[in-house]
């Protein structure tokens, strides 16, 4: 396969070829699919790039790709007790994930954006904004609501329209 190529495939054979490539020691990238790493990451928009992590580099903010409970997860690292990763979607209220540094596939370094501009995890600014963003609960709820509640009513306006068009025809 090309380093270009695409393949379709299912889930699991997708992220088991992408646990693969990163044990490999290759870096790797996909499109993100969901919207549980919003406003970082865009459902469909972005590209992430992953590469294989020591366990002892794993910290705080970190955006890892794991294992849990037989599927594969990206969200952010909010805390670490030991080998034990306390994981959190910045799209998400307040589901909290567990799993084990061994849970981890890859860590993300670097973020596509579909404007094709790179964002490298490490720049002041991608790390300040993720501080911010984990640090202001209050902020980040109230925006996720809201957004939910915007994302609803486009959704609601967007089949009253199709169904009007339909009707007339």
């Amino acid at each position: 396969m090309s380093a270009t190529e695409s393949i379709k495939c299912s889930n699991n054979c997708f992220f088991s070829l992408i646990e693969t490539k990163i044990a490999e020691g290759k870096s790797v990238k996909f499109r993100v699919k969901g919207n549980s790493m919003y406003p970082f990451l865009r459902d469909g928009n972005d590209l992430v790039i992953l590469e294989k992590c020591s366990t002892d580099s794993l910290k705080p903010m970190d955006v890892i790709l794991f294992r849990y409970r037989g599927i594969y997860i990206l969200h952010r690292i909010i805390k670490r007790e030991g080998m034990r990763l306390l994981i959190q979607g910045d799209g998400v209220i307040s589901a909290i994930e567990q799993c084990t540094v061994d849970d981890v596939i890859g860590k993300v370094v670097k973020v596509r954006r579909s404007s094709g501009k790179t964002i490298s995890v490490d720049s002041w600014r991608w790390i300040l904004l993720s501080r911010l963003w984990r640090c202001s609960e209050i902020i980040r709820v109230l925006f996720l609501k809201l957004n939910s509640f915007a994302v609803r009513k486009t959704r609601v306006a967007c089949r009253k329209s199709s169904f009007t068009a339909t009707k007339y025809r």
